[in-house]
């Protein structure tokens, strides 16, 4: 019975260091995803900028503008492996009282690696022909790694790499920062009056619009969560034939609101906790419980000797010399 106990210890040790190994290397990247149904809204704030005002149809300087960006997922398009939310952001400017712009959009992305998919209705501002790709720049890997990442940029309609530049510290979270950069680059044209950006006649005109903009994230590479972001961002629309700047679209930046950075610390401790608890909590408590029970049953299952076997007895069973007469 002893050894057979001991047998089983050693069998259930083994098991449990198995366990511990695996919940460590391969279980927890399978646990860990993004979730389905996800719900936040955060606010980015932005002082002195310029910006044209289709309302009035003129340039307004000097303003504060408040962006609200809200997210929400739609579960019921998710599946196992890939998530669906929808963004929608909203530019006001407080300084006038007078909505500037708004956008709408739908992404799908890999629940682990934050990739993004072409499925489930995508699309940006209602078009689904945008093709998206690289990551969302809302959410980064689970295990985001000191390197360069193609981020989608709605500007753009395209990814542009950010690149890994240092590291910080955002409330006690060792955080990754990484910045993507986008030197004048054309992204579209608009159709307005001529007399509107100063140029001859009374006709329309079609103007190439200029992008341009340095994106900082700050990222927490455990959980792929940006706890903080900037972005510095000029659009122009150009002379088609000189280059020159014909009217000013938007210049400015905007930051994340000292809220909206405790919101997403908020968001991002509890799966920080999940992920302890995953890779690090469970594998040691099984992996030190494993070594624990397999040397108890390495000892337990160990052949017990009987008495004549012990070295005690081994010279009593010899035959012992005749006594001389």
């Amino acid at each position: 019975m002893r050894r057979f106990i001991g047998i089983t210890l050693a069998g259930l040790g083994g098991f449990l260091i198995v366990v511990g190994l695996l919940t460590r290397t391969y279980t927890g990247g399978h646990v860990l995803k993004f979730p389905l149904n996800e719900y936040v809204k955060t606010q980015s704030r932005g002082t002195d900028i310029t910006y044209f005002s289709p309302s009035v149809a003129s340039k307004v300087s000097g303003a504060t503008l408040v962006a609200t960006y809200t997210v929400q997922g739609d579960a019921a398009a998710g599946t196992s492996s890939t998530a669906v939310w929808n963004e929608f952001s909203y530019l006001y400017d407080v300084t006038n009282l007078t909505p500037f712009q708004w956008s709408t959009w739908r992404f799908a992305f890999d629940r682990h690696t934050a990739d993004l998919v072409s499925c489930c209705q995508a699309n940006l501002n209602g078009s689904s022909a945008i093709r998206q790709s690289g990551l969302a720049g809302l959410l980064w890997p689970i295990g985001t790694q000191k390197t360069t990442y193609q981020v989608f940029n709605p500007e753009l309609r395209r990814p542009w790499p950010a690149k890994f530049a240092g590291t910080a510290t955002i409330d006690g979270i060792t955080v990754y920062r990484f910045v993507e950069h986008v030197p004048p680059t054309r992204a579209g044209s608009q159709n307005l009056p001529a007399s509107l950006v100063g140029m001859k006649g009374s006709s329309m005109v079609t103007l190439p619009q200029y992008y341009t903009g340095t994106s900082t994230f700050w990222v927490d590479p455990d959980t792929g969560l940006p706890l903080n972001t900037t972005q510095d961002l000029k659009e122009t629309l150009r002379d088609p034939a000189t280059g020159a700047e014909r009217l000013v679209l938007f210049d400015g930046t905007l930051r994340f609101t000292p809220q909206s950075v405790r919101t997403m610390v908020n968001i991002d401790n509890p799966r920080r906790g999940q992920i302890q608890l995953v890779e690090v909590t469970l594998p040691l408590v099984a992996g030190l419980a494993g070594v624990v029970a397999l040397i108890a049953g390495i000892l337990l299952g160990r052949p017990r000797r009987g008495r004549g076997d012990r070295p005690e007895d081994a010279d009593t069973n010899l035959p012992q010399p005749a006594l001389g007469r």
